[in-house]
């Protein structure tokens, strides 16, 4: 299920977006800076991160602005956020 739906986006970017693209990802993660310092650390220095926490303070939006050079750049740094506990992609 998962590689249809990579598959899927992977078509999707390369039908829309014309690379070098600048991609907006977006998450959400418990509010634990273990877990932001695992999202951060997705992304290069270049990357615009920004965070802004819930206001139960149980939560904590992170988007994060980043120049991709194709797809399967985008679709990686997706992969590797799965193995984060907790994170929900937007």
């Amino acid at each position: 299920m998962q590689k249809e739906f990579y598959d899927s986006l992977k078509q999707k970017l390369n039908e829309q977006a014309e690379f070098p693209h600048l991609y907006m990802f977006k998450f959400i993660i418990p509010a634990d800076n273990k877990k932001l310092a695992l999202v951060e650390a997705l992304f290069s220095d270049a990357a615009q991160v920004t965070t802004r926490q819930s206001s139960t303070n149980k939560f904590i939006s992170i988007t994060a602005k980043e120049l991709m050079m194709n797809a399967d750049e985008i679709i990686d740094i997706y992969k590797k956020a799965e193995r984060i506990e907790g994170i929900i992609s937007l």
